[in-house]
Formats: C-alpha cells, sequence, structure tokens
C-alpha cells in the first residue's frame, strides 16, 4: 500500500498539514516519524522518510528545502528569577548566568551569553532539568521551550540571540506527485491549485445577439389620413 512519511524534529509542529492531507489524500495514509534534530537529514538519505520539517543549518547536499518559519529564541528561568519580571531580555543580561549548552543545542553562536557550565549535559531535557534545580538558565528556540514545559518554570524572549528556521527538505530526485501535494498543503494552496503550472487562457465567448423585434405593420392607406364618407 502506498503512504507518505513525514520525518520532523522536536519542537515542529505539522498537525494542521497532516489534518489537511487527511482531507485531500485520504487513500494514502500519511505516518509521522519523529526524529532527533541531528539525525533528520540522514533519516531522509536512508530513504526512511519521504519528507522531513527540520531546523536550520541544513547540509544541502542532495538535498532540496524550502523554509517555511523562523522562530523567536527565548530563556529558559525559574519563576522566581529576575528575569522573569522583564518581558523580554538581551544577550548582555545573561553576563552574569551560567547559560547551559545541551549537545543537541540547535542554536549557532559566534560566541555564547553568559559563564559556561561545568559540563554540558548531554539533551535539552535534560537542561530543562538543571535550570529547574537551579544549575542555570538556557536559550533555545520557543517551540522547545514550549514542548518542554514545566509549570515552575517561564521563558522570556532574547532579543539578539541567533535564531533557528524550520524548512521542508527531501531529496533532490525524489520530487514525486505526492511530495508535489504536501508542498502544496505546506505552502497553503488551495485543492484547486495548479501547483503554479501556468494555466491556458480561456477564450471568453461573446454574448449572442439577439434578433430585432419585427415593426409592427402600419393599418390603412398612411399615417394622419382618413377615408372621408360620400
Amino acid at each position: 500500500m502506498t503512504s507518505f512519511k513525514l520525518a520532523y524534529v522536536p519542537g515542529a509542529t505539522p498537525a494542521k498539514w497532516v489534518r489537511t492531507w487527511g482531507e485531500r489524500v485520504p487513500e494514502v495514509p500519511l505516518t509521522l516519524v519523529p526524529v532527533a534534530a541531528a539525525d533528520a537529514t540522514g533519516v531522509l538519505r536512508a530513504r526512511e522518510a519521504d519528507a522531513a520539517l527540520l531546523r536550520s543549518p541544513i547540509d544541502r547536499d542532495g538535498l532540496h528545502a524550502i523554509p517555511l518559519y523562523t522562530e523567536t529564541t527565548v530563556v529558559v528561568v525559574p519563576k522566581d528569577h529576575l528575569v522573569a519580571a522583564a518581558d523580554e531580555v538581551s544577550t548582555v543580561d545573561l553576563a552574569d548566568e551560567v547559560v547551559l549548552h545541551p549537545l543537541d543545542d540547535t542554536l549557532e553562536w559566534p560566541a555564547r551569553p553568559g559563564r559556561p557550565a561545568v559540563s554540558r549535559p548531554e539533551t535539552t531535557a535534560d537542561a530543562i532539568e538543571l535550570v529547574a534545580a537551579g544549575v542555570g538558565v538556557l536559550v533555545l528556540p520557543q517551540s522547545l521551550a514550549r514542548l518542554h514545559h514545566r509549570r515552575d518554570l517561564t521563558y522570556r524572549p532574547v532579543e539578539d540571540a541567533p535564531q533557528s528556521s524550520v524548512a521542508l527538505s527531501w531529496l533532490e530526485e525524489e520530487t514525486t506527485d505526492l511530495m508535489e501535494q504536501f508542498i502544496g498543503i505546506v505552502r497553503g494552496r488551495t485543492v484547486n491549485s495548479t501547483r503554479g503550472r501556468p494555466q491556458a487562457p480561456v477564450e471568453r465567448k461573446r454574448p449572442e445577439r439577439k434578433p430585432a423585434a419585427a415593426k409592427p405593420a402600419r393599418r390603412g392607406g398612411g399615417a394622419g389620413k382618413r377615408r372621408r364618407r360620400g
């Protein structure tokens, strides 16, 4: 049975596109494949998925990639932390903080803010636990902060931090009809869309002219003349 497999990294939210797929292509099941951010391109190259929602930076060798959106970067702190009183912060505000740097970090920093921790946590989930324990703070994309939400933690935007972008990617030689269908859904095309291909101009027919109504015949010998009585 034909199917379509979509891999997605933590924090990506394919649910709305999956619903639209079910409405438009009900005969082809769409299977979701959760993958770690570092493994996403490898899953595509191994053909273990037809497409993937993954984060930048992307190794584009042999892959197509359509940028979808760029996320706000936030800092996760305990609710009683000083940062929680602000609407947003800058990296300068984090200069005295221990900023955790997990091994699966998705942000590309030219220079990391704050003070480094003694060791790097294995995962973002581990780093969140350390924030809750008061060991340090964590800077990451907002979707990941929501994914790892805890009641004792909160987050604030970091205005000058690097940002993470999410893209749809697939193998260059695998742009199938099903892939085109999914690209159209992600790009918001309607069900009747031509996928960007030009349409032949539609010839408009001229409305048919109705024949003019016949004029009534004149009665008598001529207008304005009357017959005289003898």
